[in-house]
């Protein structure tokens, strides 16, 4: 039913000898040392690793105040920025490392997936920095290096279930090698990350005295403490549908029928700020945390009816931005102490995009020798990109119902 060994998504890029070295510097030289640099979004990012996953120099230039400002991500405007920043982001990286260019083994980039107006600055950027220094060219699957971080962090064997959340991405699925996933659910609609974001815009957040600097989805986590989620509940998405795929755009339907009903009630324009703004982000912040949890214990099943993880100290792996909301993280928690996985996040600060986990993901295929490449081999970058072998058909036949679990979550 599942295939046993899966082709590696740059197979295509291959050359004849996966290795690739400038004869002058031999094999031990190129073996050491990788940038990192990554542009899939609205981060600008880099870092310089060695074999062990050691950081040896990083830098990171942010855009968040930006898009604050602007309220969203505007592609052209993140373009700009990248493209403003990239060299001195990289630069920094280097010298912060005291690693010179030629020192280095290999650039890894992220090519896909994300806005393809910031993929092509990174690329761009990258494959003439490694083309004029004569460095092996490795293209990097951004969810991968999101799910492959913790191997940085600590020892984690293959295979082990991956759940990535991000303002992009929401899947679940099954790292069973460096290039070899199988894929149990997606998103359909929007990514929690950009529900919760596009909440707070709705709810005027960048308004309250306490949110004027934070993400959307960092303003919603710290409202919640404060708030009654069960003042006002919204309905999980998808309780009829037994897969393990995510929908989040009829979630944010509800809310901003709730948020219209209250405007009303207390006489408010759009725009001004509610006084049950609290409550509303504890219910919307459950109700992600619910439907996140549920469709992942359900993967967990499917995983454990066929085989898919070891039986000896199963892992889930929690990470991409949202994975810093520590809310989620224990309704997370629930699941896996009720499954008897054990939970791994990497710390927040390498939950989001940054160039050291591009860098990593590098590390990790030049060990194996997958997807190095030559300098002079042309790359496309691809904003829309799926991860593995699709196995979302078979998980909705399975149509697992699941045990009834008290999602009680600590605040």
């Amino acid at each position: 039913m599942f295939p046993t060994k899966v082709k590696s998504p740059h197979r295509l890029l291959h050359l004849k000898h996966p290795f690739w070295c400038p004869p002058s510097l031999g094999k031990a030289a190129c073996s050491r040392l990788v940038l990192g640099i990554e542009t899939s979004c609205d981060d600008t990012g880099a870092a310089v690793l060695d074999e062990t996953g050691q950081i040896l120099g990083e830098s990171l230039h942010s855009q968040k105040e930006v898009h604050l400002r602007t309220g969203g991500i505007i592609p052209t405007v993140a373009q700009q920025l990248h493209r403003e920043h990239i060299e001195r982001v990289v630069q920094q990286a280097l010298e912060r490392s005291g690693v010179e260019p030629s020192r280095l083994a290999a650039v890894a980039t992220t090519v896909k997936p994300g806005l393809a107006l910031s993929l092509a600055v990174g690329l761009r950027f990258s494959q003439t920095f490694a083309r004029q220094h004569n460095k092996s060219f490795i293209p990097i699957h951004h969810m991968e290096a999101h799910a492959l971080t913790v191997r940085m962090l600590q020892p984690v064997a293959f295979p082990f279930l991956v759940l990535l959340v991000s303002g992009g991405h929401s899947l679940l699925a099954v790292a069973r090698g460096v290039d070899d996933f199988l894929l149990l659910g997606h998103a359909l609609d929007e990514a929690p990350g950009d529900t919760l974001d596009k909440v707070a815009r709705r709810l005027s957040l960048i308004k309250h005295p306490q949110c004027s600097t934070l993400s959307g989805g960092q303003a919603i986590e710290l409202l919640a403490k404060d708030g009654d989620r069960m003042r006002v509940p919204f309905r999980t998405p998808m309780g009829q549908t037994y897969d393990c795929c995510f929908s989040f755009a009829g979630l944010r339907n509800q809310i901003n029928m709730l948020i219209k009903k209250k405007e009303a009630e207390e006489g408010i324009e759009q725009g001004d700020l509610l006084s049950c703004v609290n409550d509303i982000a504890a219910s919307t912040q459950h109700t992600v945390a619910s439907h996140l949890a549920k469709r992942t214990h359900r993967a967990i099943l499917f995983c454990k009816a066929n085989g898919l993880l070891p039986s000896h100290s199963p892992t889930l792996v929690l990470s991409g931005g949202v994975a810093s909301n520590q809310y989620i993280r224990k309704a997370l928690t629930i699941i896996t102490d009720t499954t008897g996985l054990r939970l791994l996040c990497p710390p927040a600060k390498f939950c989001t995009d940054n160039g050291v986990m591009i860098a990593w993901n590098g590390v990790e295929r030049l060990r194996e020798g997958k997807g190095i490449l030559s300098p002079d081999v042309d790359v496309s970058y691809e904003p829309k990109a799926q991860l593995g072998v699709d196995l979302t058909a078979e998980v909705k036949a399975a149509a697992i119902r699941l045990p009834s679990v008290r999602m009680k979550i600590p605040t």
